[in-house]
């Protein structure tokens, strides 16, 4: 992959005898959206906290802008900006006064900065407003105009849509877009709500288990989840031979079913088998979503 911001390699990490990260690697590249996805007790969290450094591993090398030593992925971190599960914030106070309290562990008093990243989320109108009279997607943008502050070129946000209404996600979706095309920000962002980070990732990290199980690219995925059609019939390795007489090509056989892939119409096949009297059992149009391909996934490792 090039230009990579972040490699992982190889990290382990157990709570007793339980493993939550085995032998986990992947990449990220730069000015991407990465949809890291897995079930609840997947493995999501505990890799965020590894690579922002909230917590250690047993084994393994995290390496971020290029540094892997101690030292260095210290002064990396200060390049990324994270999320990780709920936002701290002060009900009692504005969101304006939020953000000033967050800019202090950096150093920085500037609060015509602050107003910038507020308007740039979207609460500038409401930054003198109470954060406790907040929606809870309200709440989810002022906690990633936190994570904002010190200007990250890398972004790393964990289920930042959990318990959001479909406003709400709209909002946060459209929100991270803006800042990956607009602002150039790299975005890893975990979640299990599956048909929002369709809409949302160009890439896909899926995890189970504590173990990666796929990666793959918003195009990958495209041509797996392609629209086809399933037929079953009672002589399959005859009806195969007939597709591909009639220039029907790409096509799969798999536990009694064959796939066809090609842009034809299910009344022509429908007829093609009836003129050579083949029997059809069974014929339907599919499209595999996200979710079906996970689960497919899913499946498999079991």
């Amino acid at each position: 992959m090039g230009d990579s911001i972040l490699r992982i390699s190889n990290l382990t990490k157990s709570y007793g005898a339980k493993k939550a990260l085995d032998d986990v690697s992947f990449e990220v590249g730069r000015g991407r959206i990465y949809g890291f996805i897995g079930e609840n007790g997947a493995g999501k969290t505990t890799a965020i906290r590894a690579i922002t450094g909230l917590s250690p591993v047993d084994h393994g090398t995290i390496e971020l802008f290029g540094r892997s030593d101690k030292k260095g992925l210290i002064e990396a971190r200060r390049k990324m900006g994270c999320l990780v599960e709920h936002p701290i914030l002060d009900m009692r106070k504005t969101a304006k006064e939020n953000l000033l309290l967050q800019q202090l562990l950096y150093g920085n008093k500037d609060a015509a900065a602050a107003d910038k990243i507020l308007d740039r989320v979207g609460l500038g109108d409401v930054k003198n407003k109470k954060v406790g009279d907040f929606s809870l997607g309200m709440k989810q943008r002022l906690g990633i105009a936190i994570s904002l502050i010190n200007n990250p070129e890398l972004l790393i946000l964990d289920e930042p849509v959990n318990g959001l209404d479909p406003m709400g996600m709209v909002d946060v979706r459209e929100l991270l877009i803006s800042l990956c095309r607009d602002d150039g920000i790299t975005i890893v962002i975990s979640s299990h709500i599956l048909a929002e980070l369709y809409q949302l990732a160009t890439d896909y990290i899926i995890i189970s288990h504590g173990r990666i199980i796929s990666t793959l690219s918003k195009d990958e995925l495209d041509d797996l989840c392609t629209t086809h059609i399933v037929m079953e019939t009672e002589h399959n390795e005859e009806a195969l031979k007939i597709l591909t007489t009639y220039g029907i090509s790409t096509v799969d056989s798999e536990e009694g079913k064959i796939s066809i892939y090609d842009d034809v119409d299910t009344k022509d096949v429908a007829r093609l088998m009836y003129d050579h009297k083949i029997l059809v059992t069974h014929l339907s149009k599919h499209e595999r979503s996200l979710e079906d391909y996970y689960i497919e996934l899913l499946g498999r490792g079991a």
